[in-house]
């Protein structure tokens, strides 16, 4: 197995590292959006209760106002029947009189009934508040929470990028291009475990030979899968990687798998 072999083997860890980190990164604004929207969605809530309770006492007014007339009304009736003088305008203003009682009762009853839906209402935006109060508060803490994940993951992708630094330094350029090819191609992923003479990205076949050479620690040959076009290695044995500068401090190979 070539020798840059194990160092490709813990760039693509590197990598794959790095590219999660800066997925997370790129997941903070989604987070903010959604509990924005949350936060949005109810201050709509308040805006629609507010409004149906605004609807609703409007109502009451409009039959507290008919009630005190037809209130009027009966107590002017009443004044005039003192004065009447026949028996027939008395009787005319009886019938007044209970009329406007039957729709006083009817004013007080419809009354009531706004009343019972003015509490609902009263109950729907207090509740909406309450949410509308929850919803600042998650965002407030969802940006404390997304402004210190921001910070590490920052260190985090500043310290990868020194490390891939010194992984690649000993790696030859053609196989830096070559690495950086299938990578692109394949999502990120350039390198392929083979075991039990498998490649485990595809499953294929390796043939017997190239086992042996991928064994091998003096071969200097890179072999691809011919199905799924991935760099080949084996963890059976890993040879010594050397870093560039020869102190003692050398990569070590990870799995894929």
């Amino acid at each position: 197995m070539h020798p840059a072999i194990p160092h490709l083997i813990e760039l693509q860890r590197v990598d794959r590292q790095t590219a999660l980190l800066r997925s997370e990164l790129e997941s903070f604004p989604k987070r903010l959006r959604e509990a924005d929207t949350k936060r949005t969605g109810a201050r709509a809530e308040i805006a629609t209760a507010k409004d149906a309770l605004a609807k609703i006492n409007a109502e009451r007014k409009k039959f507290e106002f008919e009630g005190q007339e037809w209130k009027d009304r009966a107590r002017k009736y009443r004044d005039q029947s003192g004065a009447v003088k026949t028996n027939e305008a008395y009787r005319a203003l009886q019938h007044e009189i209970a009329n406007a009682e039957a729709e006083v009762a009817k004013a007080e009853d419809r009354q009531l009934e706004v009343m019972m839906k003015a509490e609902e209402a009263e109950r729907r935006v207090k509740l909406a508040e309450s949410r509308l109060k929850e919803a600042e508060q998650s965002l407030a803490a969802e940006k404390k929470t997304i402004e210190a994940q921001t910070d590490e993951i920052k260190k985090k992708l500043d310290a990868a990028t020194g490390e891939r630094e010194k992984i690649i330094a000993p790696v030859p350029e053609d196989l830096r291009d070559l690495y950086a090819r299938i990578a692109k191609r394949h999502g990120g992923t350039a390198m392929a475990l083979v075991r039990d003479d498998q490649c485990r990205a595809c499953g294929l076949r390796v043939l017997p030979h190239i086992v042996q050479e991928l064994r091998s620690e003096t071969s200097e040959e890179v072999y691809r899968c011919e199905s799924c076009g991935l760099i080949l290695y084996t963890l059976e044995p890993i040879p010594y990687a050397k870093p560039a500068d020869g102190s003692a401090n050398a990569a070590s190979p990870a799995s894929t798998t």
